[in-house]
């Protein structure tokens, strides 16, 4: 089978490798879509900079898969040959307190390994899962819808989910990448009748007030923010992982409001006092989701007839995979994508 390396440098290695074969409790999943993380270019197209769960172990890139189960190995009882399945992309030790809760992503075993990053992941033909991180895809949800649920539309669903936000209230998001996009969407769903998205980009800003993701597109210094919300929006969410886009949420988040921090990297410095404590202000820090919210997540955008796919706007061959992350590192379009017929 062909799989996609990343040796960082910005370069793409397609190589020709062995198929995998099943092993106790574990799947073959035929891939069908497969999609480009922020996380990625950050952290492993660009130079391989991470340590820990960012370690990158020069294995198949993509920790946003989506596809059809073709085999299965001794011992998998709940997943058959033939099922449509999202692939939760950290494959945790099953044992520790953060997997029992479902939260993978925080595994404190040293067994702890995300597909894309430290095990095969989904930039491939083929794909091998254990079977307790596969998700049942719905019905009425496509292959592409998926793979933007496997990390992006997760992670937005958690940070809103985790800051209580209720239908009726204001909604500003910063950071119109694709989980600001996601995010934005969700929020409506969701209940909230009014998304302001904040972005120095104009092409995001435009994509992100032609998808419908927000009602309004700025680039967010304080005086237009303050035209738009007054007071303040009662949640806040940055998206973008820039300190100053996080300062901007804080400070434009209402009194007594809830912030949810969900953008990776930046550097914060807030004045605690005026920003935080004096303005009574609830913040979450929000890593992905546990898997019973991505499966909860599936179901009601079935139920919402809401298509994640929505926020792709480019789609690639898996040979065209170098040119994929080119366009995902412009950082001027919204969820690339590499799809398989």
């Amino acid at each position: 089978m062909r799989g996609v390396y990343l040796p960082g440098g910005r370069r793409v290695d397609l190589r020709e490798v062995p198929d995998p074969e099943p092993g106790p409790g574990q799947v073959v999943v035929g891939m069908r879509a497969s999609t480009i993380c922020g996380s990625d270019l950050r952290a492993i197209y660009r130079e391989h900079l991470g340590e820990g769960p960012e370690a990158y172990q020069d294995v198949v890139g993509g920790h946003e898969p989506c596809g059809q189960v073709l085999a299965v190995g001794a011992g998998v009882e709940r997943i058959r040959a033939g099922d449509r399945v999202v692939v939760y992309h950290i494959s945790g030790c099953g044992q520790c307190d953060e997997c029992r809760r479902g939260y993978q992503i925080s595994c404190t075993s040293p067994r702890r390994a995300a597909y894309g990053w430290q095990r095969d992941g989904g930039h491939a033909d083929l794909l091998l899962a254990e079977e307790r991180d596969l998700v049942p895809l719905p019905d009425g949800l496509t292959f592409l819808d998926g793979a933007c649920v496997a990390c992006g539309f997760a992670t937005a669903y958690e940070a809103l989910c985790r800051v209580a936000l209720a239908g009726g209230e204001q909604v500003l998001v910063t950071g119109l990448g694709p989980v600001g996009l996601a995010t934005g969407m969700l929020a409506s769903a969701m209940g909230s009748p009014w998304v302001v998205g904040t972005d120095p980009s104009p092409e995001r800003r435009a994509l992100a007030r032609d998808l419908g993701a927000v009602d309004v597109a700025v680039e967010g210094d304080d005086g237009e923010l303050q035209d738009l919300l007054g007071d303040g929006a009662e949640v806040t969410v940055d998206c973008s992982g820039a300190g100053v886009a996080q300062l901007t949420a804080l400070r434009h988040t209402r009194r007594h409001g809830r912030c949810a921090l969900v953008g990776e990297g930046g550097t914060l410095t807030v004045d605690v006092s005026e920003v935080l404590i004096h303005r009574q202000l609830t913040v979450h820090g929000s890593w992905v989701a546990p898997t019973w919210r991505m499966a909860e997540l599936l179901e009601r955008l079935a139920r919402w007839d809401l298509h994640p796919e929505r926020v792709v706007t480019d789609r690639f061959a898996l040979d065209d995979a170098a040119r994929a992350y080119e366009v995902a590192d412009a950082g001027a379009r919204g969820k690339v994508a590499i799809v398989r017929d």
